[in-house]
């Protein structure tokens, strides 16, 4: 449908804010607004992001809770927001998915107006002045915390960002995670990460990086073998967001069973 826009700038959400108003403010906004309590909402939990060989890996378990009930067993929690770059979201998962899918919109529509895509560092400012304009809402329960990660193509290198409920960002030059079980997830990576670690490396430490966390936190999920959920890994390069594929992430997590019961007490194959 033509339409002639009164903005012309390249940001997708003030093209909003100007022609169509009516599509704002999102959900969560009008609970605030209207005063009510948020009602109980689903929420994830544990993600991460590391450095390696040849870009940034970025992880999160499938599990979602609402209090101490399961609400879900297979969420997604890892977004490809374009070609180079990753989020990863931790928090209230409506708006934690919400936020995912509109700062991919956000920066397609960027590079169809520019004719380029944004550097990285842009990409970064756009998701903290995203997870900013949630501040209200998170006030009321619905926090958003993501990691963002990507392969930055000017400097080749990967690179990823931490953020707190304010919108503020911070860069990690090694590894992060978030959620209830991030701080669990954290100690494990420290144990084994290091600089320029191999692919196959720091698949099987994120691996093990949330096996501890589900571990030590109930609202993180594991590797459900019964059910056939895995957690959901991708790697990011030169190349592009490649996903790790189920059969690879199951053959890496069988071998670190087998190596555990080896190592245990009285233990053997």
């Amino acid at each position: 449908m033509f339409f002639r826009s009164k903005y012309s700038g390249s940001s997708f959400v003030e093209l909003l804010d100007v022609d169509f108003p009516h599509l704002r403010p999102s959900p969560s906004e009008r609970w605030v607004t209207e005063g009510a309590a948020a009602p109980a909402i689903p929420h994830g939990t544990t993600v991460l992001a590391m450095r390696c060989a040849d870009g940034v890996l970025v992880a999160g378990d499938r599990l979602a809770t609402e209090g101490h009930r399961v609400a879900s067993r297979d969420v997604q929690k890892v977004y490809a927001t374009d070609a180079h770059s990753l989020i990863a979201i931790a928090g209230a998962a409506g708006p934690c998915i919400e936020m995912a899918r509109m700062l991919r919109v956000v920066l397609e529509h960027y590079e169809k107006i520019e004719g380029e895509p944004l550097e990285l560092e842009g990409k970064a400012n756009k998701l903290s002045q995203m997870v900013r304009a949630n501040l209200p809402a998170a006030m009321q329960g619905l926090v958003v915390v993501p990691i963002f990660a990507g392969y930055d193509v000017r400097r080749r290198v990967g690179r990823l960002w931490k953020y707190d409920v304010t919108g503020g960002r911070y860069e990690e030059t090694e590894f992060d995670a978030s959620g209830s079980g991030g701080l669990y997830a954290r100690e494990s990576l420290k144990k084994a990460w290091r600089p320029d670690i191999p692919r196959e490396d720091a698949l099987r430490l994120a691996l093990q990086a949330l096996a501890d966390a589900a571990d030590e936190d109930r609202a993180t999920g594991g590797v459900d073998t019964a059910r056939g959920i895995f957690p959901i890994v991708a790697f990011c390069t030169a190349a592009g967001v490649q996903e790790v594929d189920r059969e690879t992430i199951e053959r890496v997590y069988s071998q670190q069973v087998v190596v555990a019961r080896v190592r245990a007490p009285g233990g053997g194959p």
